[in-house]
């Protein structure tokens, strides 16, 4: 089984930058009703998506304040337990983060560590690429950040 998830928020300042549960900037970020971690949403939503339990806005909605803030990783956390509870785990999962304002590549081998240590898998089982949006559209002009994920499940 595949997923596919895929999240976006505008950036402002005065946000912590979180992607893949790693603090990457402190003088800008998401604009969220979390911690606006864009990586780790849209692997909440592959996961989801490959084993056919919704999405994220279902499980976590931003009307329920318990999750105000909240770390998404402890998010993925609980959506690691659903999946083992339905008998299946990751294979691999590949992630695209889409940002203009600042270079990802150093963060890259933080954030797959970070990942495998919460879903429990191998670091090699994750890939992670940063790209720009050659200056084009909200992402391109700095308003905003995006991530694009798929995951494979067996």
């Amino acid at each position: 089984m595949i997923g596919f998830g895929y999240d976006s928020h505008r950036i402002a300042k005065g946000r912590k930058l979180v992607l893949g549960g790693v603090l990457v900037d402190e003088e800008f970020g998401p604009v969220a009703h979390s911690d606006g971690d864009v990586v780790i949403h849209s692997l909440i939503d592959a996961i989801l998506g490959a084993i056919g339990l919704g999405d994220i806005g279902e499980h976590f909605p931003d009307s329920d304040e318990t999750y105000k803030d909240i770390s998404s990783a402890l998010l993925l956390t609980e959506v690691v337990k659903m999946l083992k509870e339905s008998n299946r785990k990751i294979v691999n999962i590949d992630l695209t983060i889409v940002f203009e304002l600042k270079k990802i590549s150093p963060f890259k081998q933080q954030i797959k560590e970070k990942l495998a240590n919460i879903c429990g898998l191998d670091k090699n089982q994750i890939n992670v690429k940063a790209k720009t949006n050659e200056k084009m559209g909200f992402i391109g002009s700095g308003e905003g950040i995006a991530s694009f994920c798929v995951c494979q499940i067996e």
